[in-house]
């Protein structure tokens, strides 16, 4: 029997969508979902099935942004064939994607007994979500917001990629949050920081689904609930991306701040009650 049903999966896959891309801890959320729904949340088959969930999500940006996509990937390969095409930003924006995704695969592989492990407990997302609040508040307080997605270097890529690693060793920190905020405190705007965190998000993601699918269909998920967390992840995602570009277009991140803040306390509070289990 599958230690997740459909309707849960309907749950998750909702939650999965709206939080993975907007700097809340998609990670975060779903542990706090999966507890408060009973939901072992160190089950090797569980954290398997947030990871393929999370594909759905990706699926989405890629089809938001598949214009960005193709442009960026046609101009890579003539790059890769014609020497007089490496000039060209997008061909060295392939790369650096490239570039940016290897610490994150070394450290994901490394590290994985440990970010399955103890650093899955709830009272690690609590810490998490409030330590990554203050460093979010800091980043958009302290930006310069001057630099456009076109004025990126290959350094900004390997910091903003490399970031992400803290939302995997911390889950609830934010893989958005932090990858938002080191942009911030490169001096990039809001929108062209969080498109980036979209773009170097998408190798990363997409090789954690496939990584754990076997997993998560071996050890107990099931082949349905997967579909189904996955498929409304998908739609759910679509319509938080495009929320999500508009609103940072207008407005600092202060709002995100606040709310990761109270989510973080009413986490502590409820561990500290025994309401959840960590």
């Amino acid at each position: 029997m599958s230690v997740i049903n459909v309707g849960q999966a309907v749950v998750l896959g909702i939650v999965e969508g709206l939080t993975e891309f907007l700097p809340v801890s998609s990670t975060g959320h779903l542990k706090i979902t999966e507890g408060l729904m009973g939901i072992p949340v160190d089950d090797e088959s569980v954290v398997g099935f947030t990871a393929v969930i999370q594909v759905g999500a990706i699926a989405a940006v890629l089809v938001y942004f598949y214009r960005d996509i193709i442009r960026i990937v046609t101009a890579w390969g003539r790059g890769i064939t014609d020497p007089a095409e490496r000039y060209h930003h997008d061909y060295k924006f392939g790369w650096w994607v490239i570039f940016a995704t290897v610490p994150v695969v070394v450290v994901g592989v490394a590290a994985k007994d440990l970010i399955e492990g103890p650093l899955a407990s709830l009272w690690v997302v609590a810490g998490s979500l409030i330590g990554g609040s203050v460093v979010m508040w800091l980043a958009d307080r302290l930006g310069r917001h001057k630099r456009g997605e076109d004025d990126t270097s290959l350094t900004d890529a390997m910091l903003i990629g490399s970031s992400q690693i803290l939302a995997m060793l911390f889950p609830g920190f934010s893989r958005s949050g932090a990858t938002m905020s080191v942009g911030l405190m490169l001096g990039l705007d809001r929108v062209a920081a969080t498109r980036l965190a979209f773009f170097l998000g998408i190798p990363a993601l997409t090789g954690a689904g496939v990584y754990e699918l076997p997993t998560a269909l071996g050890s107990g998920a099931g082949a349905v609930p997967l579909a189904v967390g996955t498929a409304v992840s998908f739609a759910v995602a679509y319509a938080s991306i495009a929320w999500l570009l508009r609103f940072v277009a207008r407005h600092s991140f202060t709002s995100f701040v606040v709310y990761r803040l109270l989510v973080g306390l009413l986490l502590f509070g409820l561990l500290g009650t025994g309401t959840l289990s960590a």
